[in-house]
């Protein structure tokens, strides 16, 4: 059954995100089903820590931007209303060297009307775990 109340490419979602922390890390929406979406992050010089591996913090961002965009995705009306982050958590699992890639699949655990919940999974290439992330989205009126 399909989750999504918008139409959207993955070339909309890259639209969506030009100019913010989607572009800063390199973040690319690949591929998108009924109820998932895979976005992948190079690992570079701009989400390592001092020891050239993965951030922690990068697979944090990687994951809120993954779940931040399928709740808007699940918004009859995305004009009206915005998701906002409530709540994350992130259990590091293995390192990702300089040089690799990370993949951030996302898919749904509640949709309720006030609140989202999401279930993300970080792999790398060889498509070891490297990271769990569970997000509380909070949807909120917007404000004219």
């Amino acid at each position: 059954m399909k989750l999504w109340k918008q139409d959207f490419t993955l070339e909309g979602l890259a639209n969506m995100s030009a100019n913010t922390l989607v572009d800063a890390f390199d973040i690319t929406f690949i591929e998108m089903g009924d109820d998932y979406i895979i976005a992948e992050m190079p690992v570079n010089h701009k989400n390592v820590q001092p020891m050239r591996i993965l951030h922690g913090g990068a697979s944090v961002a990687l994951a809120e931007t993954v779940g931040s965009i399928a709740s808007v995705l699940c918004l009859k009306d995305p004009l009206s209303y915005h998701p906002v982050g409530l709540d994350i958590n992130a259990n590091h699992l293995r390192s990702v060297p300089e040089g690799g890639k990370v993949f951030a699949k996302v898919s749904p655990i509640h949709i309720g009307r006030k609140t989202h919940v999401w279930h993300i999974d970080i792999t790398d290439e060889n498509d070891k775990l490297v990271c769990v992330s569970r997000l509380t989205i909070i949807i909120l009126k917007t404000r004219k």
